[in-house]
């Protein structure tokens, strides 16, 4: 997939939201439409929470325990994110848990000057499968932020990076993994986090999406009009 392709998807998925591109991906036969659980959007690009998506292609760094054996990355990441990028951290399979509070690491991951220079290089968002700190200042930038939950401690004293763009593996729940590849396409908003997989027909995803939303408009207006919902979903929907 060409860099353009790429470009050209993310300006025209920023139209709609993470639920429309779930509705696309479970069409082609995602059961989870793409959808990464327990994530709270921390900040937006706007004083409203309801500005519209972000998206941009993934940027993945992963954190391992200090005591890994792998090395650090040296100059770590902040200075290389790609403009247009999605900054995506996560931790190593051990460090994750299937239930609340989702990982083992309660120091913060990600905090204010991370945003401030994300956001000089043209990020688009940030999502952490793990805890953040200085909420605040997230805010204050108006840079989109995603978090699993909030800390106060910086990580440097108990996790080290040991991947930039390389696969991380996400527990869904139940132990249940999906891996999040570098330049994945990822879309959120107030609803939550969503990823498009490269191993899907990103054309077939991207013209099922507008088809669906204008066919849903119609049967809001139905419903609205005191038409029962079940008709009108299958009259609207039929041929999609």
């Amino acid at each position: 997939m060409t860099s353009q392709v790429l470009k050209n998807a993310v300006k025209f998925l920023k139209e709609y939201t993470p639920c429309d591109v779930s509705d696309s991906l479970a069409k082609q036969g995602l059961k989870n439409g793409g959808f990464f659980p327990n994530l709270t959007q921390y900040s937006s690009s706007s004083q409203s929470s309801t500005d519209g998506s972000v998206v941009g292609t993934a940027y993945t760094v992963l954190f391992a325990p200090i005591d890994d054996p792998r090395p650090s990355v040296k100059g770590g990441y902040i200075d290389h994110i790609p403009e247009g990028s999605f900054v995506v951290i996560g931790l190593t399979k051990e460090l994750q848990k299937s239930e609340a509070p989702y990982v083992k690491v309660n120091n913060a991951l990600y905090g204010g000057l991370m945003s401030t220079r994300a956001q000089y290089l043209n990020a688009n968002g940030t999502v952490v499968f793990g805890r953040i700190r200085d909420v605040n200042e997230h805010r204050s930038l108006k840079y989109p932020v995603f978090a699993y939950g909030l800390g106060t401690t910086a990580a440097q004293s108990v996790v080290k990076i040991v991947g930039v763009q390389v696969p991380i593996e996400i527990n869904i729940g139940e132990n249940f993994y999906e891996t999040i590849e570098p330049h994945d396409l990822i879309i959120g908003d107030e609803n939550g986090i969503v990823r498009i997989p490269k191993t899907v027909d990103l054309e077939s995803v991207l013209n099922y999406i507008p088809k669906r939303v204008e066919a849903d408009q119609l049967v809001a207006t139905d419903i609205a009009n005191g038409k029962p919902a079940n008709p009108s979903q299958k009259e609207r929907r039929a041929g999609l």
